[in-house]
């Protein structure tokens, strides 16, 4: 156990500026804490191990915070800035800014701490693709970036020394180097002229950087999203076709495919169901990975590194996925244009612990204790009705606060997991509290006992309004749609009631007739 968890904190920015709350819980019908002053921005970043902040002003600005005080650690007065992106500890600071002509470098690669320049060259577009133009493995030692027909790698011990290698891939269009370790970096060569596009992991040893350590080659396919997992020793790739041909889905054909380092499984990842591929993520350990896939209502399967199905999580309205960080639970969520459904497992014990609903959610995401969920609607993907949900680990409500204003962003500052303690001493006191609860509640007075005692009478069941055969499946369908939430039925107006009853008394009456008919 910890000695000493780190605080929780989110990250929030309006349109008049970002501040930081502590992390919940919170007081009931209080607002969080402020622990910076609202501060004037266009856009804020945390480091991926949250040591660092990156706050900027477009095309004036970009400024560095230490995140345990919260003070400045360097501000970089760059005109015409574009964009900007921290390393994954914080070290390094990349600048994109607009450029008048070739000659004048406009990326540049600076040292947080010094505020030195380490390595500049041109670009002259600037692309979701290729930002940021120089990726870091998560402990800085690695560091590459992709170049017309070819992979190019630095000495992150000395930028000034310019590229030190460099790895031939002709028409390389996406890079992804694997973080955690930088061991390897996956290209992606897209479709053209008859040749299928192709995927290539190489090694980032300088000795054996020319040496494919696997392949995957496809047809249809025009994008990829990569997915590396904890170890780098599996690659899971997204594959993006813009049409369709077999008419199913208007936003074009998605395939899962996977590669190993060892090349122990090479190929597509077996789905049980057609359609699109919606989400995917490594749990936190890497040996395993859940994905979200399939036409409406959406299948939701965890497999392991050999790609067998371990445990299916059903279907719903579906499109989203997220893995606590540590491992344990995991929620399956529908968001964007679906109804906002929620459902929690608890991995460990194979369960659903929780279901509830999450509407117009754009954000969403685990907090590092694993303990918290916290959804968001943002601008601009959605104008209205801006505000924060926070949930515990089995979906009961904690918190929430609307906007009255615009809401931008709202993020958990990153902390590593391994410095929380195990969500499952956290689960046992619970447990333990509910069955406290129920035994108080049992301890009733005797007449309430008495009452639960006696006996009930069971009535015949009605026969109620003739339903169509059909009308089984569909209301069995409607189930998975709206996720266990299907609408019901408007009840009998008072015309209908009155109806009703005026032809039960005359099936009583008719019956009467009948029974002294038979006595004469």
């Amino acid at each position: 156990m910890a000695s000493q968890q780190p605080a929780l904190s989110i990250l929030v920015r309006e349109p008049d500026g970002f501040t930081v709350w502590p992390g919940p819980p919170y007081p009931p019908g209080s607002n969080p804490p402020q622990k910076l002053p609202k501060t004037a921005c266009s856009a804020t970043t945390f480091s991926s191990d949250g040591s660092r902040l990156l706050v900027t002003v477009a095309s004036t600005s970009a400024t560095v915070y230490d995140c345990s005080s919260l003070s400045v650690i360097r501000s970089f007065d760059l005109p015409g800035l574009t964009a900007a992106a921290l390393s994954p500890t914080g070290s390094y600071l990349q600048t994109f800014q607009k450029s008048s002509s070739p000659q004048v470098k406009n990326v540049t690669v600076w040292h947080v701490d010094t505020a030195t320049a380490l390595y500049q060259h041109y670009q002259k577009n600037l692309s979701k693709a290729t930002w940021p133009m120089v990726q870091f493995s998560a402990d800085e030692s690695v560091a590459c970036r992709m170049q017309t027909n070819e992979m190019q790698f630095f000495d992150t011990k000395d930028f000034t020394k310019g590229i030190v290698h460099k790895v031939r891939f002709p028409s390389i269009a996406a890079m992804q180097l694997a973080s955690d370790p930088g061991s390897h970096v996956a290209g992606f060569v897209p479709e053209a002229k008859g040749v299928p596009a192709s995927v290539q992991i190489f090694s980032c040893d300088k000795d054996a950087q020319n040496q494919v350590v696997a392949r995957r080659s496809f047809f249809r396919c025009s994008t990829v999203q990569f997915h590396w997992n904890k170890g780098s020793t599996g690659l899971l790739i997204v594959s993006q076709a813009d049409v369709d041909k077999t008419n199913q889905s208007y936003y074009g054909e998605t395939k899962l495919h996977y590669l190993t380092t060892d090349r122990a499984f090479e190929g597509i990842v077996p789905l049980k169901k057609e359609g699109p591929v919606h989400d995917v993520r490594w749990s936190s350990s890497g040996s395993e990975f859940a994905v979200v896939y399939g036409f409406m209502p959406a299948k939701a399967t965890i497999f392991n590194k050999k790609c067998n199905p371990l445990h299916e999580l059903g279907e719903g309205p579906y499109n989203t996925i997220r893995w606590n960080p540590k491992g344990r639970f995991i929620v399956i969520a529908g968001f964007g244009n679906l109804p906002g459904d929620m459902a929690f497992w608890d991995y460990a014990e194979k369960k659903l612990v929780g279901k509830t609903k999450a509407e117009w959610s754009v954000i969403s995401e685990w907090s590092p204790d694993g303990r918290h969920f916290m959804t968001a609607t943002t601008a601009p993907r959605l104008q209205i009705d801006n505000g924060i949900k926070i949930f515990d680990h089995n979906g009961s409500l904690q918190f929430k606060k609307m906007f009255e204003n615009k809401l931008y962003q709202a993020d958990w500052k990153p902390e590593a997991p391994e410095r929380f303690d195990d969500i499952a001493e956290l689960t046992t006191s619970l447990s333990n509290i509910k069955i406290e609860d129920t035994k108080k509640q049992g301890q009733g007075s005797k007449s309430a006992q008495t009452s639960s005692k006696a006996p009930v009478t069971i009535g015949a069941k009605p026969a109620g309004a003739y339903r169509p055969p059909q009308s089984k499946h569909t209301a069995a369908l409607q189930d998975k749609l709206f996720g266990g939430l299907a609408p019901t039925g408007p009840e009998m107006s008072k015309t209908a009631l009155r109806n009703k009853k005026r032809r039960e008394k005359q099936k009583e009456k008719k019956a009467g007739e009948g029974s002294s008919a038979d006595d004469s």
